[in-house]
């Protein structure tokens, strides 16, 4: 039969490939296979389980002669509810659309990822590229045209698995911390391991170094100077290593209420289980100090004395040197800036080093003058003898005479009240929540009932901040005081040198005026010596 020009033709290309049986039909070329696998912890039971993966599917792809083994890509001791630390899986996406890979196997969509829109993402990316993948445990191809349905419920239902996981867990560590139990992460924690009985153990070797820290730092030394100092001495850092140093390491130390024996827990939290995004908590949720939760490295009292000396140099402002026992001590009477060493005569045979008001460099005209370190060295004996005079004849009333400079009973009894009238407002916040959420109501006025409650619970969480604040504080100077004591009754006389430990542990400021300098003692008494005056 003869075909017009205008009559349609239509010829059948038959295909190659079977989708649903996954094998080539006319052509005999292997496709490029490779598995995945992975494990979320480092236990032993699941690197055992990492190690069987890895084998059985190196067996398993290895067992088809119309597979090419190309490789088992992994990941090891990582999470899967988010594929962005995932180098194993980022390498194997990027060699299938390199093309070096046809099929990607793996156990399980929970394998791949617990996160739906990881899931999708790549699977997508792959399949407009013409990669397919293979989901063993729930048999589904992604070429499939069935595929990316089940993959969306499977990878939805991984997720959720994921958000209970995520719950469990924190729930876990939630009723631990009610419990008061800690645990410390001791790879990067230093003074403790991990003892017998799973609490926290001293190792005595490494909680020598975490006294010099704090010895230091209130010797006046900065952050700097002791990473520097320990640096030098090829100390360990925390994680163990001989790396240098850094002041946020020292920093660290300086604050952790964990050495003095407490422990203050959840301070932060997670706020998404996906992202793994972590967040101080600033009063979201609740936090728990326990007491005496496990062997202190340093005296609750010397901790105290540290964080007061901290916010001691924060209030001052400006940088603290550290380098110099006077540096930071002595004031100017006139301007209220500090000394400053400075140097004259560097090059020559009468180089001296003098202590000056460093703004008259800032163009201050200060009248104060200038001392040597001897001058200064002179003055403190003279200073620390005739308070040694005063406090022996006083010695039997110097307990009361402390006790009632650093009494704490008010703050005590403020903060009790401070601490119930908190819990009334989150009482009271939650119970508003949740009427809302049951009955209908006038959301401007449940909306401003909320707001005003919220803002009498900051008001009183940050009153009960400086309450226990200046309850540290006054703890810091009643131990600095006592030591102060200690000092002078151990000494049995009066100073004849200059002596840099007693000055550390003696001296508060020192302002200098025109004629006088005012020493301040850490027992807050106050002796006035002249200057001598410089021809």
């Amino acid at each position: 039969m003869t075909r017009t020009a205008t009559e349609r033709a239509v010829t059948i290309i038959p295909a190659t490939i079977d989708f649903h049986r996954h094998s080539i039909l006319d052509i005999t070329v292997k496709r490029k296979v490779a598995g995945y696998a992975r494990v979320s912890t480092d236990q032993e039971e699941q690197l055992n389980s990492y190690e069987a993966q890895i084998e059985y599917y190196t067996d398993y792809i290895k067992s088809r002669n119309d597979w090419q083994f190309i490789s088992v890509y992994t990941d090891e001791g990582i999470s899967a509810t988010s594929t962005a630390k995932r180098e194993g899986f980022k390498q194997m996406i990027k060699d299938a659309l390199d093309g070096k890979i046809d099929l990607i196997v793996t156990k399980s969509v929970s394998r791949f990822a617990r996160n739906t829109v990881d899931t999708l993402t790549a699977v997508r990316q792959l399949k407009e590229n013409g990669v397919e993948c293979y989901f063993e445990k729930e048999n589904i191809y992604t070429l499939d045209s069935k595929g990316e349905l089940l993959i969306t419920i499977m990878s939805s239902l991984a997720q959720e698995e994921s958000r209970s996981i995520s719950e469990n867990v924190t729930w876990g560590q939630r009723k631990r911390m009610q419990d008061g139990k800690v645990s410390l992460p001791y790879k990067r924690f230093l003074g403790y391991e991990k003892g017998e009985n799973g609490q926290p153990k001293i190792v005595e070797s490494e909680a020598a170094v975490v006294r010099q820290i704090y010895s230091m730092f209130l010797q006046g030394k900065t952050y700097g100077n002791i990473a520097d100092y320990l640096t030098q001495n090829g100390v360990p850092t925390p994680a163990g290593k001989t790396a240098p140093w850094n002041v946020s390491a020292v920093t660290s130390i300086l604050s952790n209420e964990k050495y003095s024996g407490n422990a203050l827990l959840q301070k932060g939290y997670t706020v998404d289980f996906l992202t793994k995004k972590t967040k101080k908590n600033e009063g979201e949720i609740p936090q728990y100090f326990v007491e005496n939760s496990h062997p202190a490295i340093v005296s609750p009292e010397v901790y105290g004395m540290v964080q007061a000396e901290i916010l001691r140099r924060k209030k001052r402002g400006g940088k603290h040197s550290g380098l110099h026992c006077f540096s930071g001590k002595i004031i100017c009477g006139e301007c209220g800036g500090f000394y400053g060493s400075k140097v004259w005569h560097s090059n020559s045979p009468y180089r001296r080093t003098i202590w000056r008001c460093n703004n008259k460099y800032n163009g201050g005209k200060c009248k104060t003058p200038h001392l040597y370190e001897a001058d200064v060295q002179k003055l403190f004996v003279e200073a620390f003898n005739r308070l040694y005079y005063n406090i022996s004849g006083l010695a039997a009333d110097y307990g009361e005479i402390i006790a009632e400079l650093t009494d704490a009973t008010a703050l005590d009894k403020r903060s009790a009240e401070l601490s119930e009238e908190i819990a009334v407002i989150l009482e009271l916040i939650q119970k508003g929540i949740d009427e809302n959420a049951r009955i209908v109501q006038d959301q401007k006025k449940y909306n401003r009932r909320h707001d005003g409650l919220v803002m009498r619970y900051e008001n009183a969480k940050k009153c009960l901040d400086e309450v226990n604040a200046e309850k540290q504080l006054r703890g810091a100077k009643r131990e600095s005081m006592k030591r102060f004591i200690s000092e002078i009754e151990q000494r049995g006389g009066v100073l004849g040198d200059f002596d840099e430990a007693l000055w550390y542990a003696a001296i508060e400021t020192v302002t200098v005026d025109v004629e006088t300098a005012a020493f301040i003692f850490k027992d807050s008494s106050e002796i006035c010596v002249e200057l001598t005056k410089k021809s």
